[in-house]
């Protein structure tokens, strides 16, 4: 599951007029977030915009008596508040899974201004520093070891001691439409963290196994990888092009002529940066919208998965575009919908990977299929 909650501090009158008074308080509103949440029963939620207050006092709780485990990191600006109060107003990003079905083994906080910090710092990248490290977006990573539970809805019984790797990582990307620059950069810093992780949690977590003998591609794709979030921006954006396609022109329009050379320069080949994640859309030509406002409607949230690893089964379909307009609802959060963004569900299976056993955890040698269950939605 991938859901921006819409945080209490920025659900107010002024953003959202069409919407009555009562139906934007937060005392409202965490119902209906509450329950589509619960209504899901997914394995793994992934978050945006929950506040530091509410991590703590609701989601994490309520969350945790139905059987789940969470992390959570807030935006980087809580860095720089020195009242508890204010502390507790910023939000972040959060994921939860199933503790029947996983453990945690590990996780990463990835804080874009502090990279571009260190990145402009080091080479004197003015666009660098003055563009992308005054912004403090964040993502957050969680690596996860299945449990045999995970196996339950397998259609074939997992081998015995089957225990595989998978990381699972929630970002907000930068809102302004003015600077998809910004974005682009933060979402190539996230991939480049990811790859290191990976790098880092493959070695760290294989029991009994020696270093394996893999080119930067393979061992990125020797893991499985799910990436979900608000990135602010649409199908045709270079962010989009960048995590579907893996690859990008250092001329793409969406860098907006500033200069970030020195970022580009030991990071692109004759001009087109890359990753080695080899990335898809879940929701690829499924939905029209996932974010639904008075003056915007459009694609801006996404799940992307390696589909090397994970087989997508299904996704649940938003309401029609007809209800919306039965409705009069010209625009969310509405007394109907308690977000400006809807939540998006996927279901996969994790099939035992025979390329890397190894990388898996799992001692298990050949093709084994053994499903693991993330979310159950309809057929696609």
């Amino acid at each position: 599951m991938c859901y921006n909650v819409l945080c209490d501090k920025l659900c107010t009158k002024t953003m959202y007029g069409y919407c009555p008074t009562w139906a934007l308080s937060w005392d409202y509103r965490k119902k209906g977030i509450m329950r589509d949440i619960l209504r899901g029963n997914a394995d793994i939620i992934t978050l945006q915009e929950v506040e530091t207050e509410q991590y703590h006092s609701m989601f994490f709780p309520e969350l945790a008596q139905q059987g789940y485990d969470g992390i959570f990191l807030p935006k980087s600006r809580v860095r720089t508040m020195n009242l508890d109060k204010e502390k507790k107003a910023v939000d972040g990003c959060a994921i939860f899974f199933k503790k029947s079905k996983f453990e945690k083994v590990n996780e990463y906080h990835v804080e874009f201004n502090q990279l571009a910090t260190r990145e402009g710092a080091s080479n004197t990248d003015t666009d660098m520093i003055n563009r992308v490290s005054t912004k403090d977006n964040i993502a957050i990573v969680a690596v996860l070891r299945t449990k045999p539970g995970a196996y339950d809805a397998s259609p074939v019984p997992a081998p015995k001691g089957l225990s595989q790797l998978l990381m699972v990582s929630t970002a907000h990307i930068h809102w302004d439409p003015a600077l998809p620059d910004v974005k682009l950069v933060q979402t190539m810093m996230l991939v480049e963290e990811l790859q290191k992780f990976v790098r880092e949690a493959s070695m760290q977590f294989r029991p009994n196994a020696p270093p394996p003998s893999l080119d930067a591609a393979d061992l990125c794709n020797s893991m499985p990888l799910i990436l979900c979030g608000d990135f602010n921006s649409l199908p045709d954006s270079g962010v989009y092009e960048y995590l579907s396609k893996g690859r990008l022109d250092t001329l793409h329009q969406d860098f907006e002529g500033q200069n970030y050379q020195v970022f580009m320069k030991d990071r692109h080949d004759n001009g087109v940066i890359s990753h080695n994640f080899k990335l898809t859309s879940a929701y690829k030509d499924v939905i029209p919208f996932t974010n639904y406002t008075f003056d915007f409607k459009g694609i801006i949230d996404y799940i992307f998965y390696s589909d090397a690893h994970l087989r997508l089964h299904g996704v649940m379909g938003l309401q029609d575009e007809e209800w919306f307009r039965a409705n009069k609802i010209i625009g969310c959060p509405h007394p109907y919908v308690p977000s400006d963004h809807f939540p998006l569900f996927a279901e996969f299976s994790l099939p035992a990977h025979p390329a890397h056993p190894a990388l898996s955890g799992s001692s298990s040698q050949g093709p084994v299929l053994a499903s693991s269950s993330l979310q159950h939605r309809g057929p696609r």
